[in-house]
């Protein structure tokens, strides 16, 4: 992430803290922001802000959603409500769309459990007054108003197979993926990334040998990883972008016989990790700060319902605690870069 969210990242370990916005409820103002093309230069207050996430009781949605967006939303004094399906399905968030659309919300929040299936629901939310903005995952950008990305894809797929190939060594060997979803956006681009980056010379020794889908399920993530190792008995290393995998594949390679043997490491929460990088299943994981990500998301939407931005390439908004922000290509405002824990840091770090 750019620089001066790294250091709000160590500086104040992680502080939660987000705001959201919408459009026509509101009738006051609230938070100062910079003008966009929009022309307003205030955020309302009033504002209806729901968050969507990909699923509930997700221990990421719920710091994103309420240690973040919850947050912002009573800085600017909205009404904050997180609502969504308790598993992780390409079509389960549809109905959640209609339903916040009828309920006049103002802003919709929503991480994609897929790109394609949610964007006629959430282009009638749009044509009903919502403005719509993703975050972690997206859809077609034609779908939404705007994307907040936590990380480019790139950066994302380098740190995580750099750290993999720190973990194993310079003698590499064969590792695995294990994602959440065969349908989520966000694991799909970071896995091609991924791909991509093992293909440079450095890599020439790590081998992926397999992919398999926990669909973001403690349980079936779990015997994912069992299953990896019963199919590859010389696998070196395990990569798992998803906080629900990782901290799956950890409880399961911290209780065998492949503990310090199998390296693992992906996109994890201190809270998740912190057990097993200290019994040495896992030497370091990466991820940004979810509270940040939904603080944005919240913030971003704001300012497109009350007009400071509309969306469009170079608009610039102020995100609260976070600064300034500019749109960018296709409606995508980045957050930052990820952030690694390893045992030297990771008791700073509360989420």
């Amino acid at each position: 992430m750019r620089g001066k969210l790294i250091a709000a990242v160590v500086a104040t370990a992680l502080a939660f803290s987000m705001s959201a916005c919408a459009e026509d409820s509101g009738s006051g103002t609230s938070s100062d922001s910079s003008a966009g093309a929009g022309g307003s230069t205030t955020i309302k207050s009033g504002l209806k802000v729901a968050f969507l996430p990909k699923q509930v009781n997700n221990p990421y949605f719920d710091t994103s959603d309420n240690k973040g967006g919850k947050v912002a939303v009573e800085e600017f004094k909205g009404t904050y409500s997180e609502t969504g399906p308790s598993e992780a399905s390409p079509s389960a968030q549809v109905s959640y769309i209609n339903t916040l659309s009828q309920q006049g919300a103002n802003v919709i929040a929503v991480s994609a459990n897929d790109k394609d299936a949610i964007c006629g629901a959430l282009k009638e939310a749009r044509t009903n007054g919502a403005k719509v903005v993703t975050y972690d995952s997206d859809t077609k950008p034609e779908c939404r108003d705007l994307f907040i990305n936590q990380a480019t894809s790139e950066g994302i797929a380098k740190i995580q197979v750099k750290l993999i190939s720190d973990a194993i060594g310079p003698d590499g060997g064969e590792i695995a993926i294990l994602s959440a979803t065969a349908n989520a956006t966000n694991q799909n681009a970071w896995i091609e990334q991924m791909k991509a980056e093992l293909g440079k010379p450095e890599y020439s020794k790590l081998k992926l040998v397999d992919t398999v889908y926990g669909d973001d399920e403690d349980q079936k993530s779990f015997q994912e990883a069992q299953g990896l190792m019963a199919k590859h008995p010389n696998l070196k290393g395990i990569i798992s972008p998803t906080t629900v995998g990782i901290a799956a594949a950890g409880r399961y390679l911290s209780g065998s016989t492949y503990k310090g043997k199998v390296q693992l490491t992906g996109l994890g929460t201190p809270n998740q990790m912190k057990a097993y990088v200290k019994d040495g299943t896992v030497k370091a994981f990466a991820l940004w700060n979810p509270a940040d990500l939904g603080y944005l998301a919240a913030y971003a939407g704001a300012a497109l319902a009350s007009g400071v931005i509309k969306g469009k390439e170079g608009d610039k908004f102020t995100a609260g605690k976070l600064g300034e922000f500019t749109v960018g290509k296709d409606g995508t405002v980045l957050l930052g870069d990820p952030y690694t824990f390893k045992a030297d840091n990771i008791d700073q770090f509360n989420f």
